[in-house]
């Protein structure tokens, strides 16, 4: 797989050339199996737990064959898990049975200690020093914490800037915010809506909306990647226009770390925070993770304190006012856990393994193969029924992995019977189904089969709407 972004102008004409050199057709089986022998990726998976059709909930045992891999393209949702999880976890486990309250200094991951972990690795993919990113908590609780001090609204600044359909967790911390302000949240919380007739928002209309309510906004928080959309925001060029006009800006990453580049050093951003459990592989209600930029190490602004505020060296002196850590370890309340911990380091090494330039490659030609097959055999553009629409941005830098499919035939109904044939995806009201083919595991045969399925639902379908 040697072919990059600067060798097109789109990932159909990469893969299009391919196909030529190969000898296949792009739309054929063949080539997708094709494509898995080149990738130089393909091993990774074999790291990773994969579902088998027969122990999912939801199939029709008369449609599929149970000792089969399912097709499973719900990474931005829930990454699978990393087979070494269960050995990090049970070390931990071992560890407190051996030597019980030792383990908080003692063994490879020293429970005291254990959020001193990983920082490297968390630095690489979101383009960050070390020093400046942490996990701690779960990404709402880690919001919530950074809003408490940056959010420090004033007569004339003491907006909130968010996207339209923000994820619900996102536009409830925001409006809780303003509330506990004395501020009523219609007043504070500006939403960015799209154009009239369009899905997704234009650059220039966010810094339009920055320019003009600049001067009253008091912090920029908007996605990295949309969850609903998968539309990836420029965050560089809105985190400078936000700073010109006096803003804080902080980013909301669930769904853009371990899938888009991420520069928050390079891009000056003040904050951000991000969970674990999607293209990070760590496993439900995973540990998350936080960033304050290292110009805030000073910051006086008050924000909540716990135990684990304290500077390390000074924590167990049990001082009877905290001893303030600098930067983002200052926003640490309790002790970390390290079972989490544990699991969050063992795919941070399949990261590494993989690298983000690796990944990014592939995801090119992936979630283009995706596009390419949904646009050649359901498009609505070219009138046929039933249709699937994608609603992300054609442009490659506006998107990561995910592809969000608005149907012809009902929402619902297109996911039951997938679900039935061992394909699994997510659906979001009021009427996308995200398709999302990570790189660190899927493969293009993955999303052959996918399309492949999907031609045989919309069948079913007719039939039923008859």
């Amino acid at each position: 797989m040697t072919s990059t972004k600067e060798q097109s102008t789109s990932p159909a004409d990469v893969l299009r050339q391919l196909a030529s050199k190969h000898g296949s057709d792009v739309f054929s089986e063949e080539f997708a199996l094709w494509m898995d022998s080149q990738d130089p990726l393909r091993p990774l998976r074999e790291r990773f737990a994969y579902p088998k059709k027969g122990t999912l909930s939801g199939v029709d045992p008369t449609l599929i064959d149970p000792t089969e891999d399912c097709v499973y393209l719900c990474g931005n949702s829930l990454g699978l898990k990393p087979r070494s999880a269960d050995k990090s976890v049970m070390e931990q486990l071992n560890v407190w049975g051996d030597i019980a309250v030792e383990m908080h200094f003692e063994g490879q991951l020293p429970a005291a200690l254990c959020d001193r972990y990983g920082r490297e690795g968390l630095g690489r993919l979101v383009g960050a020093d070390p020093e400046c990113v942490v996990l701690m908590n779960g990404l709402t609780v880690n919001l919530h914490l950074l809003l408490v001090s940056f959010y420090k609204p004033t007569n004339t600044r003491y907006k909130i800037l968010i996207e339209g359909h923000a994820f619900p967790s996102d536009r409830y911390a925001m409006a809780s915010q303003a509330e506990l302000r004395g501020y009523n949240p219609k007043d504070v919380v500006v939403e960015l809506i799209p154009r009239s007739g369009e899905q997704t928002l234009r650059t220039e209309d966010i810094l339009k909306v920055i320019k003009e309510q600049g001067p009253s906004i008091a912090v920029v928080c908007l996605s990295g990647v949309q969850y609903y959309t998968g539309q990836k925001f420029d965050m560089g060029r809105i985190t400078k226009a936000a700073q010109e006009q006096g803003c804080l800006v902080g980013w909301d990453l669930a769904h853009a770390v371990g899938n888009v580049r991420l520069q928050l050093d390079d891009w000056g951003v003040d904050f951000a925070c991000w969970c674990s459990y999607k293209y990070m592989n760590a496993g439900p209600g995973a540990i998350a993770g936080a960033y304050v930029n290292k110009r805030h190490n000073g910051r006086l602004a008050p924000h909540l304190e716990g135990w684990w505020s304290n500077k390390d060296t000074t924590r167990f002196e049990m001082r009877e006012k905290c001893d303030p850590a600098p930067g983002v370890d200052s926003f640490r309340l309790c002790n970390p856990p390290p079972i989490l911990v544990s699991i969050v380091l063992a795919s941070l090494e399949i990261f590494d393994e993989a690298g983000m330039d690796r990944l990014l490659e592939k995801q090119y030609l992936l979630t283009g193969y995706l596009e390419l097959l949904i646009k050649s055999h359901f498009s609505s553009c070219q009138m046929r029924m039933p249709s699937a629409t994608i609603i992300t941005p054609e442009d490659t830098d506006a998107r990561g992995c995910q592809l969000s499919l608005i149907f012809s035939f009902p929402l619902e109904q297109v996911h039951r019977e997938l679900k039935k044939r061992g394909v699994l995806n997510d659906i979001r009201r009021p009427n996308v189904m995200r398709v999302a083919p990570a790189p660190l595991y899927n493969s293009f045969h993955d999303v052959y089969l996918f399309i492949h399925t999907l031609s045989e639902v919309f069948e079913i379908c007719k039939t039923v709407g008859a």
